[in-house]
């Protein structure tokens, strides 16, 4: 037994390692399957995704109300797609977002009521076409996307517990879809039955503590995780980059103004006065976050009381707002930092979210990244709980979304640093800054009082932003004309901040884990990350994402042709596998080998036969497929909608590609996707040589781990 030692309030954790067991035959005696420490984002899509493939699970939260903050705010193509599962979310998340004339552009300019100095329109006519997802990104705050995430599970029969202490539960015995506010994790316990976590509320004015077991826990508890403290397991990164205070506040008469005159996104503001970025979260609703750094110790987070952050956002904006409304102010750190695991304590105890990873904001990696996660994890965890899978499965869930993880470290930091070349070509340089910083606080500057170094402070930044006067910052004066020339060419050469990067978010690919690699595949790995944007190219090696491609349904009793998506394909209520093959003899006799193998590995399978474009879609069809698949009925035909590319050289409509075009493999080939949309194996050109169920059986083995 591994014995952990804790500081102050934490209780020592023990690991006690177990012999293999069917989960079954432990989660007797009402414990609780999976808890879920975090009620953010990512612990309620998880619990979603769980909850719908039967997994029982409840969450703890230690804030006693959900935050109104607004914080995250991109909704990427990846984490839209896996919303699209969810009864409708990603529709409803279309419906209530801002039009995206409202929000495509950067701003960037002396004040909200100045100078532009320039803007990066960041969607392109492709992204609106549904040429590589069905659905496109999104701009909706993390508040109103907790408001949807809770009414799905309130259609999923989720209770939420007010801070109070939960009248009516039973200290012991958390009971399934339960959402705990005002529960905050002190201790977990493992033994070699369950995990007993002590969380503690407050209860008539007294902190009491309650007692849960559970078999699986899940860190989903943010940046400054207790479960991951617990855990003992630590971040490996940069930390500690800058320290910001973000601004949450309401002006109509901002909105207004914007809304018809400049309207944006973000807001990118540099003046002699003040420099902050303005994300406008809402234009119509007049809802705003002000983004400033600030440097301690010579400034604190209570130097920003509502009226200095009144007089700040004026400064920014160039002049005053009648009904301006500072509602809520926060300090942040920001880090980059992936933990060192995310799995332990034999894979009961495990990460989620930022509990794993600490990003800067710059392209809206870490949400994005976190649901993400949640999607990998959910059918895995589901796999183990209903007995399909053993416990190591859950390993493969670090193996894949660890090293994804570290990419989009690296690829935040380089989107980060681009960003930091606006000011620096404005004679900004944010590396001056933190180093004037720096000898104020460890070097020379040490020495003198704090009030003095806070004056030194002050005058030096006072005198770098005197770089951004009117005076100087213009066309006829010879510094400001090459400096405004060379801000021009950072906008036109792409190397601001970037907002989307369709390569990595829909291109990411798993290289081990719950899959079969293959020999085709490694000259199709992702390059290294540059910072610059990328364009997505689908492929059909295992690992990714599986493409997106228009098809028209075919059923023996539908009159009427539906168009859905290859991803709409891949079931989000239960553990199933799809095997995509054309309709080629070899390949229909690999269907019945996967049909017959997922049955002995008891999980569920369904095959897809794709049709090529030119093929007659009626009754007989299907009828085809079916008799050819005969005694199974798991299956379905789709054919193929021809996609239109654009060629790029001469703007015009050309060319089509097919299906297994798309995939880089020819029709002979064969594709099986997993419970998450992607690819687990594939033929690639030939079929398979040798015994069919052979091939499935070390497939399926492999990938479930069994």
């Amino acid at each position: 037994m591994e014995v952990l030692g804790f500081v102050g309030i934490f209780r020592t954790m023990r690991y006690q390692y177990t012999q293999k067991r069917t989960f079954s035959e432990v989660s007797r005696n009402g414990v609780l399957p999976v808890l879920i420490v975090g009620a953010g984002p990512v612990g309620l899509v998880l619990s979603i995704l769980l909850t719908k493939l039967g997994v029982k699970c409840a969450v703890l939260e230690k804030s006693k109300t959900f935050s109104k903050h607004p914080q995250a705010h991109f909704i990427n193509n990846r984490s839209m797609e896996v919303f699209r599962k969810l009864d409708g979310l990603a529709e409803e998340i279309q419906k209530s977002q801002p039009p995206v004339d409202l929000w495509r552009k950067f701003i960037y300019c002396t004040s909200l009521f100045g100078s532009v100095l320039g803007s990066v329109d960041h969607m392109q006519p492709q992204d609106f076409e549904q040429v590589v997802s069905p659905i496109s990104v999104a701009h909706f705050s993390q508040y109103k996307l907790t408001a949807l995430l809770l009414k799905q599970l309130e259609n999923l029969s989720f209770h939420v517990h007010n801070w109070e202490g939960g009248e009516g539960l039973n200290h012991g015995h958390l009971r399934e879809r339960q959402i705990l506010m005002g529960h905050e994790c002190l201790s977990m316990d493992a033994t070699d039955n369950c995990i007993n976590v002590i969380a503690s509320f407050l209860k008539e004015g007294k902190y009491r503590e309650r007692n849960i077991q559970c078999r699986i826990l899940v860190g989903a508890d943010g940046a400054g995780s207790t479960v991951r403290k617990l855990a003992g397991i630590t971040m490996k990164g940069e930390e500690d980059m800058q320290k910001l205070v973000s601004i949450h506040f309401l002006s109509k008469e901002l909105g207004h103004y914007l809304l018809n005159e400049r309207p944006g996104m973000l807001f990118f503001i540099f003046n002699t006065e003040a420099i902050g970025v303005l994300v406008a979260h809402d234009l119509n609703q007049g809802e705003f976050v002000l983004q400033t750094p600030f440097y301690p110790p010579q400034q604190s987070p209570q130097d920003f009381s509502p009226e200095v952050c009144e007089k700040l956002i004026f400064q920014l904006v160039g002049r005053e707002l009648l009904d301006i409304d500072v509602i809520d102010i926060k300090p942040w750190v920001m880090h980059a930092e992936v933990a060192e695991k995310y799995v332990a304590c034999d894979h009961r105890i495990i990460l989620v979210g930022d509990a794993a990873h600490r990003f800067p904001p710059a392209g809206g990696f870490g949400m994005n990244t976190g649901i993400q996660d949640a999607h990998n994890l959910a059918w895995k965890l589901a796999s183990f709980v209903h007995g399909i899978a053993p416990s190591s499965i859950l390993h493969t869930y670090d193996e894949e979304r660890r090293p994804i993880a570290i990419f989009n470290t690296e690829l935040s930091i380089q989107n980060f640093r681009a960003a930091m070349a606006v000011p620096a070509a404005l004679g900004l340089n944010p590396t001056v800054a933190n180093s004037v910083h720096q000898a104020i606080t460890n070097g020379i500057g040490s020495i003198f009082p704090s009030g003095l170094q806070r004056a030194v402070l002050d005058g030096i930044f006072t005198i770098g932003r005197a770089q951004l006067s009117e005076y100087l910052l213009n066309e006829k004066n010879p510094i400001g004309s090459l400096r405004l020339a060379k801000l021009r060419r950072i906008f036109e050469e792409g190397k601001s901040l970037r907002l989307q990067f369709p390569a990595e978010d829909l291109g990411f690919r798993y290289l081990k884990g719950a899959l079969v690699p293959d020999s085709d595949s490694a000259q199709d790995a992702l390059e290294a990350p540059t910072g610059r944007q990328r364009d997505y190219i689908p492929t059909g090696a295992p690992g990714s994402r599986l493409p997106h491609m228009n098809v028209r349904l075919r059923q023996s009793y539908l009159t009427s042709e539906e168009i859905w998506s290859t991803l709409d394909l891949v079931s989000g209520d239960k553990i199933e596998f799809l095997l995509i093959i054309a309709p080629v003899k070899e390949s229909y006799q690999l269907a019945h080998a996967a049909l017959k193998v997922a049955d002995e590995f008891k999980v569920s399978a369904k095959v897809c036969v794709m049709w090529p474009s030119n093929t007659h879609t009626g009754a007989e069809t299907s009828c085809a497929a079916g008799e050819a698949l005969i005694p199974y009925e798991s299956y379905v035909d789709v054919v193929e909608m021809e996609l239109e590319v654009v060629n790029k050289s001469s703007k015009s409509w050309s060319w089509s590609r097919s299906w297994w075009d798309i995939c880089k493999m020819t029709d002979q080939g064969a594709i099986l996707v997993r419970p998450d949309g992607h690819i687990a194996w594939r033929a690639a050109k030939t079929g398979i040589v040798g015994d069919p169920i052979l091939e499935m059986q070390r497939v399926f083995s492999a990938v479930l781990g069994v």
